[in-house]
């Protein structure tokens, strides 16, 4: 039986054996008492209205309800922290996952070590970014690029929209996660690829391969 006095976990990711690979290693020693298990943002954000856990581990790539715009909402909304799971480690990524209220940003390359550390400082009130990241570099104006980082120029939704295009995501299916209009999405992608000076999907996309913003 467990013990309904330990921190209640939500996990959602797409693919099941990561679900349930990171349940194992929240019970394992009796550490945290998953109540829910999600596959998309929708079920994700009804789950956390409906239980309120303590916290919600959210992929990084959730399909339907984007992760930085479920983080906001619930940010805004309850007690729920949040903490976002994926493989992006750049400037951008960690400031956005920051700015959308969620509490910790965990690589998906961490150890189990790592998860747990991330687990503990969050529940316990603070904020957790994984230690290879470099958190100088992105913090301090001026270091390592960050002053000439092109993706730093986007808005916060130009940003999502970047994402979620490079990751192959129609345009009408964005729209749907993000919750805004077609229409505004299109106006967002038109923004930032003058900004990044790129004028195609596939040029967006080599541009995300070049900076590792997705898998080769």
């Amino acid at each position: 039986m467990q013990d309904s006095r330990l921190p209640t976990i939500l996990i959602a990711d797409e693919l099941a054996l990561f679900r349930d690979g990171l349940a194992a290693l929240c019970e394992l020693q009796g550490y945290a008492r998953v109540v829910a298990r999600a596959t998309d943002g929708d079920e994700a954000l009804r789950q956390i209205e409906s239980l309120s856990p303590d916290l919600a581990l959210l992929d990084f790539s959730l399909p339907r309800l984007h992760c930085l715009e479920l983080a906001n909402r619930v940010s805004e909304s309850s007690r729920v922290r949040c903490v976002i799971m994926g493989l992006r480690d750049d400037r951008k990524t960690i400031i956005e996952v920051l700015r959308s209220g969620a509490k910790g940003y965990l690589l998906k390359t961490a150890t189990a070590a790592q998860f747990y550390d991330c687990l503990s400082q969050v529940l316990e009130g603070g904020i957790y970014v994984s230690p290879t990241v470099d958190i100088q570099s992105i913090f301090t104006p001026g270091r390592s690029g960050a002053l000439h980082d092109p993706i730093s120029t986007l808005s916060a939704r130009e940003y999502q929209v970047f994402s979620l295009l490079v990751e192959g995501v129609r345009a009408k299916e964005i729209a749907a996660r993000l919750g805004l209009s077609p229409k505004t999405v299109d106006t967002h992608r038109s923004n930032l690829m003058k900004k990044l000076d790129l004028y195609d999907v596939p040029a967006l996309v080599r541009f995300a391969l070049h900076h590792r913003l997705i898998p080769a």
